[in-house]
């Protein structure tokens, strides 16, 4: 193997950005329950990713520092611009058909952590 690949290097770059951005202490039962899921998928898919050998040796909390200026509306939705771009990112390049299915599985995780962060986005306007 040749090594991470750009695209998969940005990849789980934006994956622990989004995860910082949702990881938050949430009061309300309803946002809470789906922002701890939506980290949950995306240390899934940082965990897929990984196993498909473009880790990049960094922790989870290697991210640029987050705006504390930052509203909640705000947070949601740049965590749903990232879980985006890095779909997209991953979608480009599979050395091998194992890598492939890694991939794929960290795909999937990305796109139920983009769904969580949504319905959260919504919830959170009934709070």
């Amino acid at each position: 193997m040749h090594g991470p690949h750009p695209e998969y290097l940005r990849a789980l770059s934006d994956l622990r950005m989004a995860r910082a951005l949702l990881h938050d202490d949430w009061g309300w039962e309803p946002v809470r329950r789906d922002d701890d899921h939506a980290v949950d998928e995306i240390d899934a898919a940082i965990r897929e990713s990984r196993n498909a050998a473009i880790d990049d040796g960094k922790n989870l909390n290697d991210h640029p520092p987050v705006d504390a200026g930052l509203a909640p509306r705000d947070r949601f939705r740049r965590a749903e611009d990232l879980l985006r771009a890095t779909y997209q990112d991953l979608q480009r390049r599979a050395d091998s058909a194992e890598t492939a299915e890694l991939r794929n599985h960290a795909m999937a995780h990305i796109r139920e952590a983009l769904s969580t962060v949504e319905r959260a986005d919504q919830t959170r306007h009934w709070q």
